[in-house]
């Protein structure tokens, strides 16, 4: 059952939301407004379309022994009533508490697991397949720090993907992926299975991780590479290590002091990550159940290459479109990540 309190009070404030913002103010009061007011209108709409409909089921159930009108009125309350509990269910759905990194840019992390220089070239892959997926969605994919292997694709990259609502849609990417493809050093043509690791992090603001000069060790070094114009010849790749954790974060863009804001990015946002995750182990403990979807250890999705197909693990979901996928056509499997784990809060909520 829906508590009528807790519709009146969010529809309250969305109109007093509504008003201040329309008397105007302060830039920053009027941001802050502008972000609570986006947090909540979602469920602002559902609560106010469910009241409408409870006053439209009332008003029918009134007219029913209407001599006149009691025919009509019972035809109208039976499709009122019918509608009532996919709106019932979206509005519920719209007041669970959504997470709040979910508007956020996020730091894309792409590793090589097992399998070798197979495993490299899958990493190249699974990153050009984001960068594709952050272009077709108007993101800005700027690659902060990577690690080319020999062969060919890396042995780790790691990338700022910026724009609205990134971390809620690329956050269901992180988790081990596999490849089933016969490679390119194969003579036989035999298929071997390769890995590699993804995590995406959400931007953290630095107010939100504060790390103390103390906690820090600083390196400059010399950026290394396959030689000509992309090695530095001067010491301005940083490495920074957050002593308490060992977390270690290197940047190597040409200017040291781009690379000293870059990296601690990387690190404040894996810090945020740290917290979150330890956070939600800490939830899953309480209600001893098993949380999946994020875990990193999981395979989450295998691009199986003789048969054209990926399968995500986590739902079940096949799809025969392999190359589309890997040119960054990921809608279709973000889409349905998104529903399940949106039904899983809706369980939960309903638990």
């Amino acid at each position: 059952m829906i508590a009528a309190e807790k519709i009146d009070r969010i529809l309250r404030r969305a109109e007093e939301l509504e008003a201040r913002m329309a008397q105007g103010g302060g830039d920053a009061d009027f941001a802050a407004l502008a972000q609570e007011y986006a947090r909540i209108r979602p469920a602002a709409e559902q609560a106010a379309a469910w009241r409408a409909l409870r006053r439209q089921i009332d008003e029918a159930r009134a007219l029913v022994s209407d001599p006149e009108l009691g025919a009509l009125a019972r035809e109208e309350l039976a499709a009122l009533e019918a509608r009532l509990p996919e709106v019932e269910r979206a509005l519920r759905l719209a007041l669970v508490p959504r997470d709040a990194a979910d508007e956020r840019s996020a730091i894309l992390e792409v590793r090589a697991g097992a399998g070798g220089d197979e495993a490299a070239l899958f990493a190249g892959d699974l990153l050009r397949m984001y960068q594709r997926h952050a272009e077709a969605r108007g993101w800005s994919f700027e690659i902060i720090d990577e690690s080319p292997a020999e062969l060919g694709g890396f042995r780790e990259a790691v990338a700022l993907v910026k724009g609205p609502g990134v971390f809620a849609r690329l956050k269901w990417e992180s988790g081990v992926h596999r490849v089933q493809r016969v490679p390119r050093t194969e003579s036989q043509g035999r298929i071997h299975t390769s890995a590699a690791t993804v995590a995406v992090l959400p931007e953290a603001e630095e107010v939100e991780v504060d790390i103390p000069a103390s906690d820090l060790r600083i390196d400059t070094m010399r950026a290394s590479g396959a030689g000509g114009q992309h090695v530095n010849t001067t010491d301005s790749a940083v490495r920074i290590t957050h002593i308490p954790t060992g977390l270690v974060v290197t940047s190597a863009e040409k200017s040291q002091h781009l690379n000293r804001a870059r990296a601690m990015q990387v690190l404040r946002a894996r810090l945020l990550d740290m917290r979150r995750r330890e956070a939600k182990a800490a939830r899953a403990a309480e209600r001893k159940e098993q949380v999946g979807g994020g875990d990193r250890s999981e395979r989450i999705r295998t691009y199986n290459f003789p048969q054209g197909r990926v399968t995500d693990h986590r739902i079940g979901l096949t799809l025969h479109k392999l190359d589309q996928v890997l040119d960054g056509d990921l809608d279709e499997l973000i889409d349905a990540l998104a529903a399940a784990g949106q039904a899983e809060l809706l369980a939960g909520d309903e638990a």
